[in-house]
């Protein structure tokens, strides 16, 4: 009997961010995971403390970002790989009225650290932009896929990940211990992402489905080095290639890539960019989100060691640190976690 800490199941964005927490403070565990779920790998990658839609700040944006950076700077050093790609987001104006709107929010506490007052001209004779851009600061894309291949060998290295299916129905949860098959473990971590839907013991709370689907492009003359943001993210990475997203569907729960995806992308690209481009690249995946827009975690109303990571939404990058912080907090010092995350505010 292998004895450990903590058994984790799911290595995404959630899984990877406890791992670290457990790393930082010297705690045994052991990671399971299948390939079920893809949209770590698939995700764009933003970090962004603006909602540009309405330009109001995400949620604890600061404390997120305080937490994350210098985490994703860490790994960066442990997994020897470049990660965190920094690049200002220009919002593309609509209007002389989106322009006040924005010079409005930027005068705000909160909002003053990330909104450039400075008004940027668009110069570049591709893009659709006549009221020009406002900048975002402290933004930036870090390359998830990298990080998840990166970590998973890692873990394989250290012998602590097991590429398998979680069978539930080997999971015996006793009061101070949980076995599984021949592990034993103090406390079990479900960050599964939108597998969880299939997980007896947490699959009546609320995710919900939210399937988003990108497309790579090469663009030889688009020539940009920022993040645009219009009714799209158009995402720079490297040889005139460009990440462009992201579809919402709320249907669709599979990882397959469509062609109505593909179409509305291209379809709004095209009101963004007039130059010439190729999609290269299709992927697709499920987003685990909650109605109410916060994650779920923490602890099972019955099963006292079984605990929950889940409901990342589409700022995964953001938010994993702090909510992994969060719980383990809570379990091994029994600090309270924020009541807006807390899983205990949905019945189940």
């Amino acid at each position: 009997m292998k004895n450990v800490d903590y058994i984790i199941v799911g290595c995404g964005l959630s899984g990877i961010a406890f791992s670290e927490q457990l790393r930082a403070n010297l705690k045994s565990f052991v990671v399971f995971e299948n390939n079920s779920q893809q949209s770590s790998t698939v995700a764009a990658g933003l970090y962004n403390p603006v909602i540009l839609k309405r330009f109001t700040e995400v949620w604890k944006a600061n404390e997120q970002l305080t937490l994350a950076l210098p985490k994703y700077k860490e790994l960066e050093s442990l997994l020897q790989v470049k990660l965190d790609y920094k690049l200002p987001v220009y919002r593309v104006f609509a209007s002389i009225e989106e322009q006040n709107d924005w010079f409005t929010s930027a005068d705000k506490p909160t909002l003053e650290p990330y909104l450039s007052t400075q008004l940027i001209k668009n110069d570049n004779a591709f893009i659709n932009a006549p009221f020009g851009f406002g900048e975002v600061k402290q933004t930036g894309r870090l390359d998830t896929e990298a990080l998840v291949s990166a970590y998973r060998n890692y873990l394989t290295q250290k012998e602590l990940l097991l590429m398998e299916p979680f069978n539930y129905s080997e999971l015996n949860l006793k009061s101070d211990l949980v076995i599984y098959k021949n592990i034993s473990a103090k406390h079990i971590i479900f960050a599964e992402g939108f597998g969880v839907t299939q997980n007896p013991l947490f699959k009546k709370l609320p995710l919900n489905v939210a399937k988003g689907e990108i497309i790579i492009i090469k663009a030889p003359q688009l020539h940009i080095d920022y993040i645009l943001k219009s009714s799209i993210f158009i995402t720079p990475l490297q040889d005139d290639l460009y990440i462009v997203g992201a579809t919402y569907n709320w249907e669709d729960q599979s990882n397959a890539i469509t062609n109505e995806g593909k179409e509305e992308l291209v379809s709004k690209l095209k009101k963004v960019i007039t130059c010439e481009f190729k999609v290269v690249k299709q992927l697709a995946g499920i987003r685990p989100t909650v109605k109410d827009r916060r994650p779920l975690v923490g602890q099972h109303p019955n099963y006292r060691n079984a605990y929950i990571l889940n409901g990342l939404g589409t700022r995964g990058v953001m938010i994993a640190p702090y909510v992994a912080k969060q719980l383990f907090n809570f379990i091994e010092y029994q600090k309270p976690i924020d009541s807006e995350i807390n899983c205990s505010r949905f019945v189940f």
